[in-house]
């Protein structure tokens, strides 16, 4: 099995970086995965996701590299608004201590880390029929409660959860949920050719969106990819000046594909699949075959 963690722009939904490892072992998590992304993110981006990666470490790491982080606040890490500077009702700026040094840190970046962290945390009550969250509390490490309501970032993180959805796409619309190569190598490239291909269906979709007045996210994704199946083989044989039409047309067509207002939808977290009634098939199919005319 393999651990992906990817970074996904929040209005387009493509793609901007992946890293991958092993499911088990040593610094083979999704926040051993994610600080191999920090490097590939420009300075005044906002780094939002769940409170897994709330830590004090991956928070210095994404400031010193210029990157601002929304994230929700680690289970683990208590919060008292009585204490810190008030900004209002459930809204104040702390400063977190730096803990002791990990396993996976060497001592230099310890050493560099900053001993203190100015962060804010807001806190909101949800009411909404369905949600199993009941509070959230946010931690930002911008603080200027001016520039950033506290509504503005409940709501702000409130958008996180769409993410869970292009992974879904990715996974299981174009079936990267199962790797078919055998060696490592070959997995490699199988990975980055899905990667490739859903960043493609999210260009067009951009693209017609941007067309259509509309936003990237408000087209199907669904509906996307099987126009561009359909017209591959037009595309490639088609001239320069055909191919132009062909390539309008399509995006014409495309940005009428738009995704159902849903504000508040509320699922049951169950599995539609049914398991086949077979046993995991755990040998060789070659031993697998012999034991079977065996008996």
């Amino acid at each position: 099995m393999i651990r992906l963690v990817v970074v996904v722009a929040l209005a387009t939904a493509a793609v901007q970086g992946m890293a991958f490892g092993p499911y088990e072992g040593k610094a083979t998590g999704a926040t051993a995965l994610l600080r191999q992304l920090l490097d590939d993110l420009r300075p005044g981006t906002v780094l939002l996701a769940d409170r897994y990666y709330c830590s004090y470490f991956l928070v210095a790491l994404a400031l010193s590299r210029g990157v601002d982080v929304v994230f929700r606040l680690h289970q683990r890490r208590g919060v008292d608004f009585r204490r810190g500077r008030r900004l209002g009702t459930d809204d104040h700026v702390v400063v977190w201590h730096k803990p002791a040094r990990p396993e996976w840190l060497d001592a230099e970046t310890y050493a560099a880390m900053p001993a203190t962290l100015t962060v804010r945390e807001v806190r909101t009550q949800v009411r909404r029929p369905g949600y199993r969250i009941k509070e959230l509390v946010v931690v930002t490490t911008p603080t200027d409660a001016t520039a950033d309501a506290k509504e503005e970032l409940t709501d702000l993180y409130h958008e996180r959860w769409p993410v869970e959805l292009d992974i879904r796409s990715l996974k299981q619309y174009l079936g990267m949920d199962q790797l078919r190569c055998k060696t490592p190598f070959m997995v490699e490239k199988e990975i980055w050719a899905h990667l490739l291909a859903y960043n493609l269906v999210r260009k067009v979709a951009a693209q017609a969106a941007l067309a259509q007045g509309l936003s990237p996210r408000g087209l199907s994704f669904t509906a996307v990819v099987p126009a561009l199946r359909a017209s591959w083989d037009r595309l490639t044989t088609a001239t320069a000046g055909a191919r132009l039409a062909l390539g309008q047309g399509l995006l014409q067509a495309r940005g009428k594909e738009e995704v159902g207002k849903r504000p508040d939808r509320c699922e049951p977290r169950a599995v539609k699949r049914r398991p086949k009634p077979h046993p995991l098939l755990t040998k060789p199919r070659a031993e697998a075959r012999a034991e079977l005319l065996r008996q």
